[in-house]
């Protein structure tokens, strides 16, 4: 069998298995591409709130305080702890779920933060957070389309393939991030 049976048969089957990684890394790509805009693991909502101002030397303890704080915001979350970074500000800790609160304004901010779907998950596999085995598959990846790369040079015979029309296209995606290093560095 020719060579070139060979490489377009191993083209097509790799591609074909690179499909659902290509589309992850791309989806990641470019939300972490744009993270300056926006955060693409988590959807952050902040809130706030205006109560009276409390006196909190009413309450027996900082939970029975955190208790009615939250019944006055009508947040139905049970607390894990509270933090006084200083004397006029509270801060009440839920899951996924800051409230901080300035006893001497009554003014609460709050900020609640819930996974972005899909994101989340293909930024956790993109930015290798698994580690171990995931660590080889990428590899597997990355060797994957440096395969499909030089073998997509030579798909095309004549004057569009890498002798014609192809040369120049590659030479052009070849400059590219050699300009932007030389512009960036």
């Amino acid at each position: 069998m020719k060579i070139r049976k060979w490489v377009r048969i191993l083209h097509r089957d790799i591609g074909y298995l690179a499909v659902g990684l290509t589309v992850a890394y791309a989806i990641s790509g470019v939300a972490v591409n744009h993270v300056d805009a926006w955060n693409p693991n988590y959807i952050i909502e902040k809130s706030k709130h205006n109560i009276q101002p409390i006196d909190d030397s009413k309450f027996t303890s900082d939970n029975d305080l955190a208790e009615f704080i939250l019944t006055k915001i009508n947040e139905e979350q049970k607390f894990k702890t509270t933090f006084r970074p200083d004397p006029t500000k509270f801060k009440i800790f839920l899951e996924n779920n800051t409230i901080e609160v300035n006893l001497k304004n009554g003014i609460v901010e709050q900020e609640k933060v819930k996974n972005r779907p899909i994101f989340k998950e293909v930024n956790f596999l993109h930015l290798n957070h698994p580690k171990k085995l995931w660590t080889y598959v990428a590899d597997a990846y990355a060797v994957a389309l440096a395969f499909l790369a030089i073998t997509g040079l030579f798909m095309i015979k004549g004057k569009n393939g890498i002798k014609g029309r192809g040369s120049w296209m590659t030479g052009i995606g070849l400059l590219i991030p050699i300009l932007f290093l030389l512009v960036y560095l």
